[in-house]
């Protein structure tokens, strides 16, 4: 069989594209990978239009099963071609978008996905949401990103332990800590004094020592649903009188300045407080992100909702319990056992590609107490519980094991590819035609 597999977003464009619509579907295709090679041999394209069905017609011709896996949201995803197409989604709203909206027919994406004829998707929310809208037996599977078998690896010399010593890490970025800072400058414009930061000079190697209880969150500032702004002010408040309580926000982006500005006059806003705010900007190579996750206690996300979270994957495959709600694709993985579980309600919003910002489905708001009681209670477990937190730091392990290990993407995607092939045998006909 042959795999052949697409992103927008590839290892040579995406340190331009941190932060960008979509850029994130790079990281799935890249966990996908190793998986997909045991089940075929696997082909990246880089002009899907040009390369797809000329790899196709060649297994064609040689009687060779062959799928094109594009790793894009059903409105990116083409269906013209003579492969058979999959698109390869995140989603984290109730309802999937089914009105062909600016003059785009694939924003119907019932449209893409009847052409299609099936889908993978990372979690059983997405899957109850898709089957809502094209039927109780659309063939679409849940298959999160197989990130567990990696950190699991890292996190198996971590030993589920509450605290660690100073962790040291070199980073090749911008780091700003509320602790250096002049957050004078951060303020309102006419109020604004004192020295800034200078967002044009040379990026250069600094190292950054982290210790105390570590709270991490990594994001995009920009995307709208992470609501980061209740999570910052939130830690202000907890532990404006704690001082070795840390909250690291790795920040995914492509301009500096557009990422910090904002959550540094957030930081001036919610003084004073004692606790430590680290913000991290740049792309951390695999042994220093891995640094970052050792000196972490506890992986934070106070998002609207989520298709499945990488970041938080990786942390608590790592034996890093959650601060979360468990809403959307969180559902799957986070419980009180591995968790300090954040309560939220729903309200309805737009999806986020709709110009109209027409209110069509739903997003989950995070009750700001519950945020502060959750911090609270976290911070007591890490200083005076060990045992609590070991046994939360292996439930953590246990529960990404069954929700995102490599054997279990081998499994589903094994069966669902056979399935595939098997319906389309069976119907007489070598491809679906859109």
């Amino acid at each position: 069989m042959l795999i052949i597999i697409h992103s927008e977003t590839n290892q040579h464009t995406i340190a331009q594209n941190l932060g960008r619509s979509e850029y994130s579907y790079y990281f799935v295709l890249k966990e996908y990978r190793p998986v997909l090679e045991r089940l075929g041999r696997v082909v990246e394209v880089t002009d899907p239009a040009r390369e797809v069905d000329a790899l196709y017609l060649e297994c064609l011709a040689r009687g060779e099963p062959c799928v094109f896996l594009s790793f894009s949201p059903p409105h990116r995803t083409p269906i013209h071609l003579a492969c058979p197409t999959l698109p390869v989604f995140a989603w984290e709203f109730s309802t999937i978008p089914d009105e062909p909206f600016d003059n785009e027919p694939r924003n119907d994406w019932r449209t893409v996905l009847r052409a299609c004829g099936a889908a993978i998707t990372h979690s059983s929310y997405t899957v109850k949401a898709v089957r809502e809208a094209m039927g109780a037996d659309y063939p679409i599977v849940a298959v999160p990103a197989p990130v567990w078998d990696r950190f699991a690896a890292r996190g198996a010399q971590l030993q589920g332990q509450p605290s660690t010593g100073p962790v040291r890490l070199k980073i090749k970025g911008l780091v700003a800590d509320s602790r250096q800072l002049d957050l004078d400058a951060f303020g309102p414009k006419h109020l604004r004094r004192g020295k800034g930061i200078d967002f044009r000079a040379p990026v250069r190697e600094q190292a950054l020592l982290l210790d105390g209880v570590v709270y991490t969150s990594v994001f995009n500032p920009g995307d709208g649903r992470k609501n980061w702004e209740d999570m910052l002010s939130a830690f202000c408040v907890t532990f404006r009188d704690v001082e070795d309580a840390t909250l690291v926000l790795k920040l995914t982006h492509h301009d500096a300045e557009e990422a910090l500005s904002d959550i540094l006059h957030h930081l001036y806003k919610n003084q004073s407080y004692r606790c430590r705010i680290v913000l991290i900007y740049g792309y951390l190579a695999d042994p220093d992100y891995e640094r970052l996750v050792q000196a972490t206690r506890y992986v934070v996300n106070t998002s609207y909702g989520e298709g499945q979270c990488l970041p938080l994957m990786e942390f608590m495959s790592c034996g890093k319990p959650a601060v979360a709600p468990r809403t959307t694709a969180m559902i799957d993985y986070l419980s009180t056992d591995n968790a300090f579980l954040v309560e939220s309600t729903d309200e309805l919003t737009a999806w986020p590609h709709d110009p109209r910002k027409a209110f069509r489905t739903l997003r989950y708001m995070t009750n700001w107490a519950s945020v502060c009681v959750a911090y609270r209670d976290s911070y007591e477990v890490a200083k005076h519980d060990p045992q609590r937190y070991a046994q939360m730091a292996t439930q953590a392990v246990s529960s990404l094991r069954g929700f995102c290990s490599q054997a279990v993407a081998e499994q589903r995607l094994r069966a669902f590819l056979a399935q595939l092939f098997e319906r389309q045998a069976s119907a007489g006909t070598e491809v679906p035609q859109a």
